[in-house]
């Protein structure tokens, strides 16, 4: 017999199948056994009459006969030790729920990971990934993958990991931003999906040092609002693909949000003084927003506009990189946006320069060299559009969609300040 996943067995009545995967739970009731079985989609529970004596998580292969009632079953079954657990487990996996502190789960994330709580977690970040790309391949995007191994710093500053690359010192990527800049020149329209790396001591339940960033890059826009446009389309289609995730939002009990047609939008000069209004004169000379602030105004976005989501624009130029646009009409201020999602910033994207000149002066006054990143500014000088584009930190996008309660539980294996294992 050919091996079959848990999902099929439904379609297999009357027939005799076989199936491998974890032994999940074992329950003894006088002459038969009652086994449950986790592969890699989900569990079938089979009847046994000889059970082997073996640890549960020992993979097993179970051969039995599908029946449907009273509840759909492998009868008449024969079970074979695969491979036994050999050591005792860390923690118990055969209940509903993980009742484990958050140290401790992600200690043993290698075998934590196979709960069925967790893998839906990943699952759900699987399908968000496909219709990111899904998306923008429909809208004639080329995926890329640019080097994470950079000779500086993408955006300046310190906040970089250094490694001995030979017989000089490289950096790991802080975002493939300038790569991406760079490829528009090549394909117009660009997207990348891969690790960033960010040497900030955050020690915060929405910050990890390394993550996976969603980034894309277009050309020939008309303003940032075209990279507005976009993203809303990819949120769109982001989270329909996790709405067919059903039997994962079942079992984490999510709902998917709606993303509006037109996401709302308000000017960041108009919402630091609303932030200020309610909250305290402290916000109102604050160059960026704080997390209270951003928690205030997805409140108000739930209330008055029915959207989890909200666009924040026209942050000051002095508070984003230096190949930032700025806004012709107010030049303090930038062509920039963040979106939030659910009262925490999700996105931060907007317009490029895109002229030469206007590069070597932005670096100017920021008291930055250009010989660092001569192949980058070398585009620019042979020509490059009017472009724009943004990045969603994925497991920052699942955390909120999820509801978790710090971003480590939406990574495989996160590193922060003190974890580089397992």
């Amino acid at each position: 017999m050919e091996r079959i996943r848990s999902l099929e067995v439904a379609t297999r009545l009357g027939q005799r199948v076989r199936v491998m995967g974890w032994l999940a739970q074992m329950r003894r009731v006088g002459a038969i056994t009652f086994v449950v079985v986790r592969d890699g989609w989900g569990t079938v529970q089979a009847v046994v009459r000889e059970a082997p004596d073996v640890p549960l998580e020992s993979v097993v292969e179970v051969a039995g006969t599908v029946v449907g009632e009273p509840q759909l079953e492998l009868h008449d079954c024969t079970i074979a030790v695969i491979e036994p657990v050999t050591a005792p487990l860390p923690v118990v996996l055969s209940k509903k729920a993980l009742a484990l502190p958050l140290p401790a789960l992600l200690e043993h994330a290698v075998v934590t990971n196979r709960h069925p709580t967790r893998r839906a977690v990943f699952r759900i970040a699987a399908a968000a990934m496909r219709g990111f790309r899904g998306a923008l391949d429909r809208e004639g995007f080329v995926e890329i993958q640019s080097p994470k191994l950079v000779g500086t710093a993408t955006e300046g500053g310190a906040n970089v990991f250094a490694v001995q690359y030979f017989d000089r010192t490289a950096y790991l990527a802080q975002s493939p931003q300038l790569y991406k800049q760079v490829m528009v020149g090549v394909f117009e329209r660009v997207y990348e999906v891969g690790p960033v790396f960010r040497a900030e001591p955050h020690d915060t339940a929405r910050h990890i040092n390394q993550y996976t960033s969603l980034d894309v890059e277009l050309g020939f826009i008309a303003s940032y609002r075209d990279v507005m446009a976009v993203l809303t389309r990819v949120l769109a289609e982001m989270v329909a693909t996790v709405g067919a995730c059903e039997a994962e939002l079942a079992l984490l009990g999510v709902t998917v949000p709606a993303v509006p047609a037109a996401i709302p939008v308000v000017d960041f000069i108009e919402a630091r003084a609303q932030i200020a209004d309610a909250l305290g004169e402290h916000h109102r000379g604050e160059p960026d927003l704080a997390p209270e602030g951003e928690r205030w105004l997805g409140e108000r976005a739930r209330a008055e506009h029915g959207s989890d989501f909200v666009f924040v624009a026209g942050y000051p130029l002095a508070k984003r990189p230096f190949y930032t646009h700025p806004d012709p009409a107010r030049p303090a201020l930038s062509n920039s946006f963040d979106l939030l999602f659910r009262g925490t910033e999700l996105v931060t994207g907007g317009q490029r320069l895109h002229r030469h000149a206007d590069y070597l002066a932005a670096l100017a006054a920021r008291g930055m060299s250009p010989a660092p990143i001569a192949h980058y500014l070398e585009a620019f000088a042979s020509g490059m559009p009017p472009h724009g584009g943004f990045a969603i930190g994925l497991e920052r996008f699942v955390m909120q969609l999820l509801g978790l309660s710090n971003i480590r539980l939406a990574s495989l294996f996160p590193r922060d300040l003190t974890r580089l294992a397992p």
